[in-house]
């Protein structure tokens, strides 16, 4: 595997400037073929059925849910779209859902576990959209109440981010017993060039931002903020889209099965203490 794949930078050749590593995997999270929410359903689940709608608003294009079956049981598929043509992304705003995409993902969570089925969360984000109307149909509002609700649902949970996890928009769906994230996919607080604006008034620093902020995978494992990295193929899942979905529906069969094994009250009393324990301040 290359120095790509693995995260490191790479090798520096005199009087060329090197490329950070923490930006090259925001690259790679960002890569146009990357599999998406939809390549993924249809290479890992069987017999999707899509529920619309939060029965309060609207229906989001930027989130998508649905029962499907996984190795032939029935699990509530959740995820954000962002599409794939330019016509597509901005119908579904990149990805970006508005508050009833929320409050959708929020309802066929409780449909779930009403019928006690496992939610298996698909998270690749930007951020939660910023629009003036999202705001007043109440995105914080929307996203508080997930991750409360999230905290507290008496089924398995497991949220992967497979691209880009930002902010509280890709929390709002990652309050979960397992928090899985792909080899190249990125985790943060807020996008890399947000970042850089923010603190040096410079989004082309944005590089600089990526380091500063540890996003890349074996960052936040080692920070706790996920439980698992899910290995790509060759240089990132866009290589070879099949390959990737296998490798991850093998760690999601191991995670489901180990979670099966848990009683309501051990699950979510696990699930209590590992979001207690993730603020863990260091100096290095």
């Amino acid at each position: 595997m290359t120095d790509h794949a693995q995260g490191t930078a790479p090798h520096s050749t005199p009087g060329v400037e090197t490329v950070p590593a923490a930006w090259t995997k925001t690259e790679l999270a960002r890569h146009p073929q990357r599999p998406n929410l939809m390549d993924f359903i249809d290479a890992i689940f069987t017999d999707f059925s899509e529920i619309h709608g939060d029965r309060l608003f609207g229906d989001d294009p930027a989130m998508t849910c649905g029962f499907a079956r996984f190795d032939g049981e029935e699990v509530m598929v959740i995820g954000t779209r962002k599409g794939r043509a330019t016509k597509e992304k901005m119908a579904r705003r990149f990805g970006m859902p508005n508050p009833e995409g929320y409050r959708k993902a929020l309802r066929c969570m409780k449909i779930a576990e009403k019928f006690r089925r496992p939610i298996l969360l698909i998270v690749d984000v930007p951020a939660a959209y910023p629009g003036v109307e999202a705001e007043e149909r109440g995105q914080g509002e929307a996203i508080a109440r997930n991750l409360l609700e999230m905290a507290r649902l008496k089924v398995p949970t497991i949220s992967v981010v497979t691209g880009e996890g930002g902010s509280g928009g890709a929390l709002a769906l990652a309050v979960a017993d397992r928090v899985l994230i792909l080899e190249n996919a990125i985790y943060s607080v807020i996008p890399p060039e947000g970042c850089a604006a923010i603190m040096w008034r410079d989004a082309s620093k944005r590089d600089k931002a990526a380091e500063a902020m540890r996003v890349m995978a074996k960052d936040v494992k080692e920070l706790g903020c996920v439980d698992d990295i899910v290995p790509e193929p060759g240089n990132g899942a866009h290589e070879d889209p099949a390959v990737a979905a296998e490798l991850l529906a093998e760690k999601l069969r191991w995670h489901l099965n180990e979670l099966r094994s848990f009683s309501t009250d051990e699950l979510l009393k696990r699930r209590y203490e590992k979001f207690r324990n993730i603020a863990q301040f260091y100096t290095a």
